[in-house]
């Protein structure tokens, strides 16, 4: 049985000028793994309206689910909501329940629900809501999409909310050996194991140690038992 597949979008000037590290990928691709959703592409786009919705409409289209990050703040430039609004042909505006959620957050602080926070309450008429325990404003899925917050320590939250709700398939199993010797000389037998486990997915990783070539050699499947098989005999190979 193939597993799910997932893509992920991420939104923002700020990650593609480089001026903030994206963390969220890295999260998102280990809790896919671990859930059996295989996250097959991750795309990285302007906060342009047009470009976002053109990206979103090709991943929904593409994948069984789509994980979106960034955009869903107070700000003008926080365009997310709307822009998932008109990709799917949604009415968009201030919903009673995110407003709720929002009034009960501020109120608790102390804090004006002013304008700018209101904004945050802004979703399309017919998604549902993603819970927010860190900060309260909330996310939303719309058809096959999750669209989350930038805040890394919010996009995990709402990940764990997300993934429960989320049919999964096996686990990708991963092991790794480590061979000290060049690309060069592991190519040719790795090559050849890797035809005879066409079921596994294979990978070589270099590395360069106080002057000495290396590689750590993946081997990555659902099958356990093939993997131990496959592992025995790379080691074999390079005892």
């Amino acid at each position: 049985m193939t597993n799910p597949t997932a893509a992920m979008l991420v939104i923002g000037d700020e990650i593609l000028s480089g001026r903030t590290r994206d963390a969220n990928m890295h999260h998102l691709a280990g809790q896919l793994t671990e859930a059996g959703i295989t996250l097959a592409e991750v795309r990285i786009v302007p906060d342009e309206r047009d470009v976002i919705i053109a990206a979103v409409q090709a991943l929904a289209a593409g994948y069984e689910n789509v994980f979106s990050s960034g955009g869903i703040g107070p700000t003008h430039d926080d365009i997310t909501a709307d822009c998932m609004a008109a990709a799917f042909g949604q009415s968009i505006d201030v919903r009673d329940d995110a407003r709720a959620i929002l009034q009960a957050h501020y109120d608790k602080a102390g804090t004006e629900m002013n304008e700018a926070r209101l904004r945050m309450a802004r979703i399309p008429a017919q998604a549902t809501l993603i819970d927010n325990p860190v900060s309260s404003a909330p996310g939303f899925t719309i058809e096959n999409v999750h669209v989350m917050a930038g805040v890394p320590s919010v996009f995990t939250a709402m990940v764990a909310s997300v993934l429960p709700t989320l049919t999964g398939g096996a686990p990708l199993l991963s092991k790794t050996l480590t061979v000290h010797r060049g690309e060069g000389d592991i190519a040719g037998p790795f090559g050849a194991l890797a035809e005879a486990y066409p079921a596994l997915s294979m990978g070589s990783y270099p590395f360069q140690r106080d002057g000495k070539y290396g590689a750590n050699l993946v081997v990555r499947g659902h099958d356990a038992g093939m993997l131990d098989e496959a592992m025995s005999k790379l080691e074999e190979v390079f005892a």
